[in-house]
């Protein structure tokens, strides 16, 4: 995650020669640009794993394996059929999937992750609005998008 580390990222090359080691398997790709995962694949075979849980049906239509996502925290079951739709070839149904989970895979980023997450399961039901710093509560501007995001999704 380039915001994450202070820089560029890594390069494809960078990822290839690591993919060399036995204990490197695959890498979770969150700069938001299907392209460089595309570019990965053509210069190794490393697994790759989408960072950027609104991009997943775009990487796995590339090669992506899955996700590893935010959202699954709150919809497993609507993300783990996103994706399971997307290894069986099923566009229609991944296509629908992504559709209803898009707003919230957008939501879940209003803020710095976790706090988001945290809400809406909050607002769910889930589990109570407990927090400990560095976390803190959800600005009150974001919680009707985020709100919003989860009737879109079928989620309250």
């Amino acid at each position: 995650i380039p915001g994450r580390c202070g820089g560029a990222g890594m390069t494809s090359g960078t990822i290839a020669k690591l993919n060399q080691l036995p204990m490197v398997c695959c890498i979770k790709e969150a700069t938001g640009n299907v392209d460089f995962a595309s570019e990965i694949a053509s210069v190794c075979d490393i697994q790759i794993f989408s960072g950027d849980d609104s991009l997943t049906v775009p990487l796995m239509s590339v090669g992506g394996k899955g996700v590893v996502s935010v959202v699954a925290n709150i919809a497993p079951k609507k993300m783990a059929q996103l994706c399971k739709a997307m290894q069986d070839g099923d566009l229609k149904t991944a296509r629908a999937l992504h559709a209803e989970l898009y707003l919230l895979c957008k939501a879940m980023f209003c803020e710095s992750n976790p706090i988001p997450c945290k809400a809406a399961g909050a607002m769910m039901g889930k589990w109570k609005q407990n927090f400990r710093l560095p976390l803190t509560k959800l600005q009150a501007c974001n919680e009707a998008p985020i709100k919003a995001a989860l009737v879109a999704a079928g989620l309250m």
